[in-house]
């Protein structure tokens, strides 16, 4: 994906110095005038802007280490790695002790994202240093999202990867469900991306409850809702498909129903987990109505 993206630099007429474990990936760089560097604090006494992209934090760590006393005076570091929250924000003050602006900057959109530039980019650091170098950015993704602080890009990163895994998972289970139960795989496919759940965008759905805070009236009632999803683990049952997070979904919704709460919206459930975390989530409809306006 770094060879990608760093093509898309060059397509914009950006100069570059390029370093990798491999250099025979840098070499349409090269082909295309881009200069290398045998190690990375080669890269940084050179660049005005460095990009990394990294299998992990351990990578990002040892890079950290050649870049930390070797870049200029005005220079900016921006990890487009997937990498840990704390990891981030402990290299992030490191490289302030000496005023080298650090910011996450993880990207969304896989190989065919990062060749075709149809990536989003999560940024968390300092809002003066993204405006400064967003023309790069731009070259790279186009959606470039700033977030807020050191740290924030990466939490939205696993926030997004973490719900598409579960949301993987759950499809799995349910539709090996189906298709023992004697429904034609690619019929099932069809047929339920008509309905509801697959006419709308995966979180589009938590706007209208869960980050509003708001339960009542209900859209549709906790207690139907319950009602389906006993239907449904009871057909797992018969059929003999293990359903382990449909059976932890019946368990919360028959938790939200001993506290009262049948005929709320049937995403209250949702308000279980805000009690073990710790938060209280409320967001105003007027801004995440801006949001879809805006994002559409």
């Amino acid at each position: 994906m770094g060879a990608s993206m760093a093509l898309n630099l060059q397509k914009a007429k950006f100069d570059l110095i390029v370093t990798d474990l491999r250099r025979e990936a840098a070499a349409p760089h090269e082909k295309g005038g881009a200069a290398w560097a045998d190690h990375a604090r080669d890269v940084a006494r050179a660049a005005e802007v460095i990009f990394t992209s990294l299998p992990g934090p351990r990578e990002v760590e040892a890079v950290a280490d050649e870049l930390i006393d070797s870049m200029r005076p005005g220079a900016a570091w921006f990890d487009l790695s997937t990498n840990s929250p704390t990891v981030i924000r402990k290299l992030h003050a490191r490289f302030a002790a000496k005023n080298i602006p650090l910011l996450d900057a993880p990207v969304s959109g896989g190989p065919a994202g990062a060749k075709s530039g149809k990536l989003a980019l999560l940024i968390g650091g300092d809002k003066a240093v993204f405006d400064k170098f967003k023309s790069a950015l731009d070259a790279i993704g186009d959606q470039v999202i700033y977030i807020g602080p050191i740290g924030a890009g990466s939490v939205a990163k696993l926030v997004h990867n973490m719900a598409g895994y579960a949301i993987q998972t759950a499809l799995a289970e349910v539709f090996t469900m189906g298709v023992k139960a004697g429904v034609d795989p690619l019929a099932l496919w069809s047929a339920v991306r008509q309905c509801s759940l697959g006419r709308q965008r995966t979180f589009d759905r938590l706007g209208k409850q869960f980050l509003r805070g708001e339960f009542d009236p209900p859209d549709f009632a906790l207690k139907l809702a319950h009602k389906d999803v006993m239907l449904a683990t009871e057909l797992a049952r018969d059929v003999g498909v293990p359903m382990r997070i449909a059976e932890l979904t019946r368990a919360e919704m028959t938790e939200g129903l001993t506290r009262g709460w049948g005929a709320r919206d049937s995403r209250v459930p949702m308000l279980l987990q805000e009690e073990r975390a710790g938060v209280n989530i409320k967001v105003a409809a007027a801004d995440i109505e801006a949001v879809i306006k805006r994002d559409g």
